[in-house]
């Protein structure tokens, strides 16, 4: 039988971020063979997976990450079970590394399917969920391209937002962190009209016609009064058309246009815990 150090010990645990004795007792039952070893933990990391894979993860970490040339981003959350774990430093360094890699892909299975230090993503989150025991996973991925990215990220690690405007500007990286936190803070379900699914349109008038006529009004009104209820929707809801929250007296799109007259917005991210 191979004999155990504590060297050996330390190694495994840095290389599988395995708590001590999971590590020395893989190492015994590998009789010190360490890809054994590793192997063995990462069965366990997948028998706690499944017996957890009921549990909600509504805890965790968002991050944003920006491309060196600020003209791709990406958002995603890596989500856990309790705020603990969550707010763990390892935890959120974890989130930060997986970010950064998620960012060379387009889809959230291209990220998954990656290699991550020898094995996938998909297979490093199962090997965390039995190096922590809590169910441990991607939950939301979100990129995005554009003439120049910024990013906002909320206290806690809550929130990830990526803002995309249409040209690189002076003050455009302030002006993209600022929009991005606009984005967190009131949580717009679209970037401008167009993009509001004409479905929630229709609802939403259905409603002010409904309360229209609980409040009386002839039916013959509904229809124009109706219309300035859907206007005041898109000025609440739109990205664009919100009050800029750090100036009430302007619209985002007009906040934007201050920073450069031809500036735009050309799309958002949010990814959010919870």
């Amino acid at each position: 039988m191979a004999t155990i150090t504590a060297a050996d010990v330390n190694k495994l645990r840095t290389i599988t971020g395995a708590g001590m004795m999971d590590c020395k007792k893989a190492l015994v039952e590998s009789d010190g063979d360490f890809d054994l070893a590793i192997e063995n933990l990462r069965k366990k990391g997948q028998k706690v997976a499944a017996n957890r894979s009921d549990r909600e993860s509504t805890e965790g970490a968002a991050i944003a990450i920006v491309s060196a040339d600020k003209t791709s981003g990406v958002a995603i959350t890596l989500n856990c079970e309790t705020d603990f774990v969550g707010k763990n430093e390892g935890f959120v360094k974890l989130a930060t590394e997986l970010a950064n890699q998620a960012l060379n892909y387009a889809t959230k299975e291209e990220f998954l399917a990656s290699d991550f230090n020898g094995i996938t993503v998909a297979e490093k989150l199962i090997e965390q969920t039995g190096v922590i025991g809590e169910k441990i996973e991607v939950a939301s991925f979100a990129r995005l391209n554009g003439a120049f990215i910024g990013s906002y990220i909320h206290a806690g690690n809550k929130i990830a937002t990526l803002v995309a405007l249409s040209a690189t500007v002076e003050g455009a990286e302030e002006a993209s962190r600022n929009v991005a936190m606009q984005a967190a803070a009131m949580n717009p379900i679209a970037l401008n009209e167009a993009g509001v699914d004409a479905s929630i349109i229709e609802k939403e008038i259905e409603i002010a016609k409904d309360q229209l006529r609980q409040e009386g009004k002839p039916e013959a009104m509904l229809d124009n009064i109706a219309k300035g209820k859907i206007q005041r929707f898109y000025k609440d809801n739109t990205l664009v058309n919100q009050d800029y929250i750090k100036d009430g007296s302007m619209s985002v799109a007009a906040y934007v246009k201050s920073v450069d007259g031809g500036l735009t917005v050309t799309g958002f991210s949010r990814v959010a815990l919870g």
